[in-house]
């Protein structure tokens, strides 16, 4: 990855909006949509918004090819494999086998490559800069990270009715929530009242 800064705002159907950062730019991916109860946070709904999030930093892979339905398809298809292997590592459960396959899939396609600028101080992508190329990065950096030294840091959020995942890289490793400010500041809020109701 060109850049260690991870994290996307994530918009709530209902309402109301917050940062996110899971920790690694293939589980900030995984939480752009879904499919069942998950679809109503689909944010990836045309071939084009792929292209959108794929641009954006960290990785701003800014493609050169249009994206192809077929390329959101096989995105989505990752995706889903992404968070179905990151909440079973969470759980401290096998990794389901289509899960495995699915991302092994996709790495063994050609990565992004970088190079240097003339100049020899920035990089940037080599071009051309496709799809598919994006796709295998994240699916390696999931590989990486399934296999690392922060696997056992890959969790759920500790709130009841919160499935997000995100890998814990903080030095105390002492991370439970999605974000202080959602549901972390919830469970504040909640354990203040239940004190109160119990102390007259």
């Amino acid at each position: 990855m060109r850049a260690r800064t991870t994290g996307r705002v994530l918009h709530d159907p209902k309402g109301g909006s917050f940062r996110f950062d899971a920790g690694a730019v293939c589980l900030d991916f995984a939480h752009t949509g879904g499919e069942g109860r998950y679809a109503v946070f689909e944010t990836l709904r045309e071939p084009a918004d792929l292209g959108e999030w794929l641009a954006e930093p960290p990785l701003a892979a800014v493609l050169t090819d249009p994206v192809t339905p077929r390329e959101l398809a096989a995105a989505k298809t990752l995706r889903q494999a992404i968070w179905d292997a990151a909440h079973d590592r969470a759980a401290r459960r096998p990794v389901r086998a289509e899960a495995v396959a699915t991302i092994n899939r996709a790495a063994a396609a050609p990565p992004l490559v970088l190079e240097l600028a003339d100049a020899g101080t920035t990089a940037a992508w080599a071009t051309p800069v496709r799809a598919t190329q994006a796709l295998s990065t994240l699916a390696r950096e999931m590989i990486e990270l399934l296999t690392g030294p922060l696997s056992e840091r890959i969790r759920e959020c500790a709130s009841d009715n919160c499935p997000l995942v995100f890998v814990d890289s903080s030095r105390p490793g002492a991370r439970r929530w999605c974000a202080m400010e959602r549901c972390g500041n919830r469970h504040k809020l909640r354990t203040h009242r239940a004190r109160h109701s119990t102390n007259p």
